[in-house]
């Protein structure tokens, strides 16, 4: 199993896709579970970029069903998406975290907090 990738503040978008390619390469991981996870890596952490003040840590590792991944920010705000008028760019980021995760946890504490996602390492059938 590849060892996890564990980078901290300054992170861009591609950066975090890169280090989940290389953690999800070593898997051989199919091509559905492949494009969920970086699609999940991207609306964390453009999220944390956009409504929190930027990422201040990201690590994704291997697990033995799933891949967890875990963005951390310096602000205590949780992130939301139903209600946000269809008017309004943006806003759906977080809903589509959700349905792509198996399960999500928010830690929060004095500096911010840490979003983890779990996601299959196999992607369920439409």
């Amino acid at each position: 199993m590849p060892n996890p990738v564990e980078r901290m503040a300054g992170h861009r978008c591609a950066d975090a896709r890169e280090a989940a390619r290389e953690v999800l390469c070593g898997l051989g991981v199919g091509p559905r579970a492949f494009d969920d996870v970086l699609t999940v890596v991207a609306e964390l952490v453009s999220n944390a970029i956009r409504h929190a003040g930027g990422v201040t840590g990201f690590r994704i590792r291997p697990l033995p069903e799933a891949v967890a991944v875990e963005v951390s920010d310096a602000s205590p705000r949780l992130p939301s998406s139903p209600g946000t008028p269809a008017s309004v760019p943006g806003g759906f980021g977080w809903l589509l975290v959700r349905k792509l995760a198996q399960r999500t946890d928010i830690r929060t504490g004095r500096e911010g907090k840490t979003i983890t996602a779990y996601l299959p390492l196999t992607a369920p059938a439409m």
